[in-house]
């Protein structure tokens, strides 16, 4: 999913028109990059926590190449800001088992839904069809096998 997907999403979920979702959404990262940017966390609960992670500065170092054995010197690398972001319990809990809660959605795109699910269904008639079509291939397979054990007895 994109970020257009994502505003797409949005409008059909709040019933609202692609302009506002994208305003919408737009306003939640500026928000989100401000605050990070800041220095403080941002916990959205349920979803992830953002927060700025500095990294210290190291020193140069000497070592030896792993390829060729060598003898090298590490360049020293001057401290950094970075941002971290951690997935916490309801979303990685969702994640892990595969089931999607179920949406509110506006009363206004119920048929434009019902409409996308039944373009999905054809799909799913032809991911099916190749299954059985594979099928056969296996059994003669197993076929040969069978033949190949008989003529060695």
């Amino acid at each position: 999913m994109n970020r257009r997907d994502l505003v797409l999403d949005v409008a059909e979920r709040t019933g609202s028109d692609r302009k506002t979702a994208d305003a919408a959404v737009s306003a939640v990262v500026d928000s989100i990059t401000a605050a990070v940017a800041k220095g403080d966390s941002v916990s959205i609960s349920g979803f992830a926590k953002f927060y700025r992670r500095m990294k210290p500065a190291t020193k140069s170092r000497k070592g030896t190449n792993p390829f060729t054995g060598e003898p090298m010197t590490f360049q020293a690398k001057p401290a950094t800001k970075t941002v971290k972001v951690t997935p916490l319990k309801a979303f990685k809990d969702v994640v892990a088992s595969g089931r999607v809660p179920a949406a509110k959605k506006a009363a206004v795109k119920k048929t434009a839904a019902k409409k996308t699910a039944a373009k999905k269904a054809p799909a799913r008639k032809t991911a099916a069809k190749k299954v059985v079509k594979k099928a056969p291939a296996r059994k003669t397979a197993a076929k040969k096998v069978v033949k190949k054990a008989a003529k060695r007895r």
